[in-house]
Formats: structure tokens, sequence, C-alpha cells
């Protein structure tokens, strides 16, 4: 088991990582990708088969929303349920105060609605098992956010396999580091 004082710690770390994805996600949208549309967001491939033999690419930004909805789990297993809650709404309010006006409530609305049901996935299965509880509830809260923020935004959900896709990717990338902070947690 690790001290309290390390808990607490590495907590608050999770803590600014995932609220620092938020503004990192929409900053990456306009300047980082292997395309950057004119008037538009700037695309990573995620996939390399998508329609019309290219690759199906995505807003470079979902790479950084799939990674906070790991890292919200780290914040509830460091700092607890009432801290993980606190932590989304000032997500939720700070997504709204970086996003373009207009994508303002689907930015909103889509962060705070996928990190809760995020949430409530985690919470149940968390003593199941760390790797289990932060695949299924990232999953659940990435399709969430993508169905959400695709059509509050846009009213159509023709994107949402490039951004299932690039969320999904950093959450399998993060899993090994999840399952070696779980052996960690083990043999202290």
């Amino acid at each position: 088991m690790i001290s309290s004082k390390r808990a607490k710690l590495e907590g608050l770390a999770y803590f600014l990582a995932f609220v620092a994805c938020i503004p990192l996600a929409n900053w990456m949208i306009g300047h980082v990708g292997a395309v950057c549309v004119p008037q538009g967001p700037c695309l990573v491939p995620v996939w390399p088969w998508g329609p019309g033999d290219k690759p199906l690419m995505a807003p470079s930004g979902v790479l950084m929303i799939g990674l906070a909805l790991v890292l919200r789990d780290l914040v509830q297993r460091r700092l607890g349920r009432g801290v993980t809650l606190a932590a989304i709404v000032a997500g939720a309010a700070l997504s709204g105060a970086v996003a373009p006006p207009q994508l303002l409530i689907a930015s909103t609305a889509a962060f705070l609605l996928s990190e809760l049901a995020d949430f409530a996935v985690y919470t149940p299965l968390q003593s199941r098992g760390l790797v289990l509880a932060v695949l299924a509830s990232s999953v659940v809260g990435l399709v969430a956010d993508s169905i959400l923020f695709l059509w509050l935004a846009f009213g159509s959900l023709d994107y949402v396999a490039g951004q299932v896709m690039g969320k999904l990717w950093m959450v399998l990338l993060a899993l090994p580091l999840i399952h070696w902070i779980r052996k960690r947690e083990l043999s202290t």
C-alpha cells in the first residue's frame, strides 16, 4: 500500500493533468495535425482505413479527451469521489470557458455528461480490477462524449467513428501504465 502523503501527491498530479487536458485539447484542434482545414479543425489519422481508401481522421483534440477520461479515474482512485465530482464540475466549467462560442454548449454538456458516465461505470467496477474499471468506464465515457458533442454541435453523427477511435487509442495506450500502477500498489 502506498503512503497517504504519496497518494495525495499523485492524486494532485493526476488532477492537474486532468484539468490541463481541457485547454490542451482546444489548443490542439487549431494547431496540431497532419492536416489543418481552413476555418476548421486540425486532423490526425486515427485508423489506417476510412472512407474512400483514406485513413480515418479525427480532430486532434480527441486525443486529450481520451486521456482525460483515464486521468479522471486516477483522480478518483487517489483523492476520492468528492474531489472527483468537483474536478468534473471544474472541468466542465473550464471546457465551456475555453471552447469557441459556437461550441460552448456542446463542449460543456458533452464533457460533463461523459465524465459523469465514466464516474458511474468506474465507481462500482474499481473493486473488481483497476484495468477493467478504467477500460470499461473510459469506453462508456468516450462514446458518450463523441455522440453528445457531435449531436449538440453539428446535429450529425457523421464523424463519430473517428472521434471514438481517437479517444480509444489514448485509453489503450494508457492501459500498460494503469497495469503498472496497480502492480506497484500490490507490491508496496
